[in-house]
């Protein structure tokens, strides 16, 4: 199959869809504590379901996606979030919640495995990096619109039917009246079928995997684990991603807590921004790595990120509103050492709940103080860190000599 712009599109939608479903526990995590009466710790466990599922698929997907092929893979995922956003949207409870979550996490796990190698073949190899780039703008869009649709619904839900549109109208006779939160799991249903209808009806192309793509066999694992390297950058990936949802799930309650902004609202918007500068802090990061060596910029990153939090926690109401958004080795077996990276997604599982665990007993601002831990472990990386090729900066390039002719 030639390159296909229709596929990259299909690819950039998969992403979209992808992230509204992911990043949405933040802005209701204040909505489940109130409406199921549930401990910081049990709220932290829905973020533990998502991500555990996400790191226990995410070795196994390699092996479907080789086994079955993109198509089928991706539809069956799509068929699992459509079945996770259901049953919580008609059965709102927090055992429901916490299936759901699994349910939906496994999903995308999987689609996260599938797409890249798609996107690679659709768009072609000279045009992969810059393809892939793009992806992860679209993914964050999505993070950036995912809760004000949310607020949208929530605010809108409580207004008389009469000053409602269509679909509100209908989304008002299929919600709990007392739960207009969980209107938004309609919608991520709504939207996952739509998925499952237009891949289906979509023609894939071939996709030959790379070295880099694959999954891998078991020798191959064992000699990994072996290694001190992997198991640092596998903690160290950990600590980030423990970093990212451990900030973004808390900051709507924190926010409430200590300060009294409304969670439907001023938490949204604050949640919705922390994603929106986490990928314009994307675009000023790859600036940056054409001037400075890769570790500086994340050890200018990481200090950054910990003065934000030094000032989200112990600021004031406006200054903890506006810092809170602005936080935002190997040699061989590359496939393989991939997926077990793409495992250490599960710090987004373990991390909210140590901060839930420590909220219930010394408070959340106590809980949100572990994030130092991970925030100095990923600022450590910086210094221990030996790339085995070293970014390209500007100064570098022209120090490069030119042939003579």
């Amino acid at each position: 199959m030639a390159r296909s712009k229709y596929m990259i599109v299909l690819v950039f939608l998969t992403f979209f869809v992808m992230s509204l479903l992911t990043n949405i526990l933040g802005p209701i995590l204040p909505d489940i504590i109130s409406s199921f009466r549930v401990s910081l710790t049990a709220a932290g466990f829905l973020a533990f379901a998502f991500f555990i599922a996400y790191g226990v698929m995410s070795v196994p997907a390699g092996f479907l996606v080789e086994r079955f092929h993109e198509k089928p893979v991706m539809v069956w995922s799509f068929v699992a979030s459509t079945l996770g956003a259901l049953s919580f949207a008609l059965f709102p409870g927090y055992l429901v919640a916490f299936v759901s979550w699994f349910v939906i996490g496994a999903g995308m796990a999987v689609l996260q495995v599938a797409v890249n190698p798609l996107l690679r073949v659709a768009g072609g190899e000279e045009q992969y990096a810059f393809y892939s780039t793009l992806s992860q703008f679209v993914f964050g869009s999505a993070s950036f619109i995912s809760p004000r649709i949310y607020s949208y619904l929530v605010v809108n839900l409580k207004q008389p039917a009469a000053r409602q549109n269509p679909l509100l109208r209908t989304l008002r006779t299929l919600t709990p009246a007392q739960l207009p939160w969980v209107s938004i799991y309609w919608i991520f249903a709504a939207c996952s079928v739509v998925m499952v209808i237009w891949l289906a009806l979509s023609r894939f192309p071939q996709v030959q995997h790379t070295e880099d793509e694959r999954a891998g066999s078991r020798d191959m694992y064992l000699s990994l684990a072996r290694k001190r390297v992997v198991w640092l950058y596998f903690i160290a990936m950990f600590a980030y991603i423990g970093c990212e949802q451990g900030t973004a799930d808390w900051i709507s309650k924190f926010l409430y807590q200590y300060h009294g902004f409304d969670p439907q609202t001023t938490g949204a918007d604050a949640i919705s921004w922390f994603w929106g500068l986490l990928t314009a802090g994307c675009v000023g990061g790859m600036l940056l790595l054409k001037f400075f060596d890769s570790r500086r910029v994340l050890i200018g990153g990481a200090v950054g990120s910990l003065c934000c939090l030094s000032a989200a926690l112990f600021g004031p109401a406006r200054i903890s509103l506006i810092a809170f958004p602005a936080l935002n080795s190997v040699t061989e077996h590359h496939g393989s050492f991939s997926g077990i990276l793409s495992t250490a997604l599960m710090g987004g599982a373990i991390i909210p709940v140590i901060i839930g665990r420590i909220g219930d007993y010394a408070g959340l601002r106590s809980g949100m103080m572990f994030l130092y831990v991970t925030f100095g472990f990923v600022l450590s990386v910086g210094f221990w860190a030996r790339p085995l090729i070293t970014n390209a900066t500007l100064s570098a390039i022209k120090k490069v000599p030119t042939a003579v002719v």
